[in-house]
């Protein structure tokens, strides 16, 4: 019992230098926002949706390191802030109107996430915000197709 002990607490030390990947890569087109929509965004979704990540200490710990880090690749391929100005202007009409209905279908922030931080919890106040972002974003659009 006492090898099968010494085996496990050497094999979890061990795991723990692995590399897990935690980049945060230079931004090529980050969002131009106004202060009250960028404050929603850094709070609640950059962490996993942009390239300003902040890695937390739990991040750094197996087998946590690897399901942060999986998450914030898989979050960085789904929607990234980073890269936003990118993206046509029918595209950000149809990614913030799936974040509209991810933060109203309470599926977004994670609760996962919002469980340790509780901060990043979005309020109607904040959901006002996105739909008025939203309307300007589609009103870009229909001057554009003029």
């Amino acid at each position: 019992m006492k090898r099968v002990t010494y085996l496990f607490l050497i094999l979890s030390v061990l795991v723990q230098f692995i590399p897990v990947e935690r980049d945060n890569p230079e931004e090529s087109a980050p969002i131009r926002a106004d202060s009250k929509l960028n404050s929603i965004l850094e709070r609640s979704c950059y962490d996993c949706h942009s390239h300003k990540t902040k890695w937390p200490i739990y991040s750094y710990v197996f087998p946590v390191s690897y399901f942060v880090s999986n998450h914030v690749k898989e979050g960085r391929e789904e929607l990234n802030f980073s890269e936003w100005e990118k993206l046509s202007i029918d595209k950000k009409i149809k990614k913030a109107d799936s974040i509209l209905e991810a933060v109203e279908e309470e599926e977004m922030p994670l609760k996962s996430y919002t469980w340790i931080h509780r901060d990043a919890v979005i309020g109607e106040e904040d959901i006002k915000i996105l739909k008025d972002w939203i309307s300007a974003l589609e009103e870009e659009s229909e001057k554009e197709s003029l």
